[in-house]
């Protein structure tokens, strides 16, 4: 696939410099793969120049003990490698690639050079009742942090979710079995688990406030909110090739749309959680409603919560998953 859109490592490296003036502490490599941009050494290299903390977001492919120590020794201070089942089978059903001997491989690694290590496994109804199994890999890999999320339904998600979603009673047995982990695990490693809010009623902040702590730079130079802010395509995005990345944070549109409390239609507007929850996660009112100013369907009080609430219940009747659909692009 050609790949002529990328940002060029020149233009990276001024991205780096502005955010570091901008007052911006951390940075999270992404993607995507970040293993695959060639130029990844010299990036980590500048950043830790620029004293900004770096964790590496990856899927462990590739990333071998001498690639570690090369990142290491360019100043990575963090690796989170992404898992996505126990068994071989289950994890290549949804990672599309048999992956599992390398991920270890790479958590072995990443430990090996003297690297932080934490690990992301995404949860749904095939892997759900095997979280207790995935938190206590982590702590054989020496993870000091551990976060089994729940999966978001947009984009291929909300295509199979179907496929994914768990019944409420599968939720609340894996939470137990979270909790159970957090406490043997206290002071050794992190066990980081929230109920899903399609279960809860309770919509997630999204980003913590919308164009409140973070910003994305994405490989064809878009500035955005946050890291799934292209799905919502009523929104126009600065290019960091033709917008500094100050001007972009403190005035583009996209971080002005649903920056505050301004924008929010009630219930949101009178809500006493508008200052907790921000009126939810922008991207999944548009992908569940087509409006991105829409309140979460998500929150209990939503005007179209009827969507989660039918989902839950279409879960609850399905006795086993389905087939995960997956489109490969070539």
């Amino acid at each position: 696939m050609a790949r002529d859109f990328e940002l060029d490592p020149g233009t990276w490296t001024r991205v780096l410099r502005e955010a570091a003036a901008l007052g911006v502490l951390q940075l999270h490599l992404s993607g995507g793969e970040p293993l695959l941009y060639e130029d990844l050494d010299a990036l980590v290299a500048e950043a830790h120049a620029l004293d900004l903390y770096m964790n590496l977001i990856t899927s462990g492919w590739g990333l071998d003990l001498a690639r570690a120590k090369r990142l290491a020794e360019a100043g990575l201070d963090h690796v989170q490698v992404s898992f996505q089942d126990m068994g071989r089978e289950e994890a290549r059903a949804i990672a599309g690639a048999d992956a599992l001997d390398a991920k270890l491989a790479a958590a072995r690694a990443v430990k090996e050079v003297g690297l932080a290590l934490s690990l992301n496994v995404v949860m749904h109804r095939s892997n759900l009742a095997r979280i207790g199994e995935l938190i206590d890999l982590a702590a054989s890999l020496g993870a000091a942090r551990i976060e089994v999320a729940s999966t978001q339904y947009h984009g291929w998600a909300l295509k199979n979710r179907d496929a994914l979603l768990p019944s409420p009673r599968a939720l609340e047995e894996a939470s137990q079995v979270a909790r159970e982990r957090r406490a043997r695990y206290e002071g050794k490693m992190d066990v980081i688990y929230v109920m899903p809010d399609y279960v809860t009623g309770l919509p997630k902040p999204c980003m913590d406030g919308w164009g409140q702590r973070s910003l994305t730079v994405a490989p064809d130079g878009k500035i955005l909110p946050c890291p799934g802010a292209t799905c919502i395509t009523t929104l126009a995005f600065d290019d960091v090739r033709r917008v500094a990345l100050a001007d972009a944070w403190r005035h583009g549109s996209a971080f002005e749309a649903f920056r505050g409390e301004a924008w929010m239609p009630e219930p949101c507007a009178s809500c006493e959680r508008r200052a907790v929850d921000y009126g939810g996660c922008r991207c999944q009112a548009f992908a569940l409603t087509g409006d991105a100013k829409r309140t979460d369907p998500a929150c209990s009080k939503a005007p179209d919560h009827g969507i989660v609430v039918q989902a839950r219940a279409r879960a609850e009747s399905l006795a086993h998953a389905l087939p995960v659909y997956r489109e490969m692009k070539r």
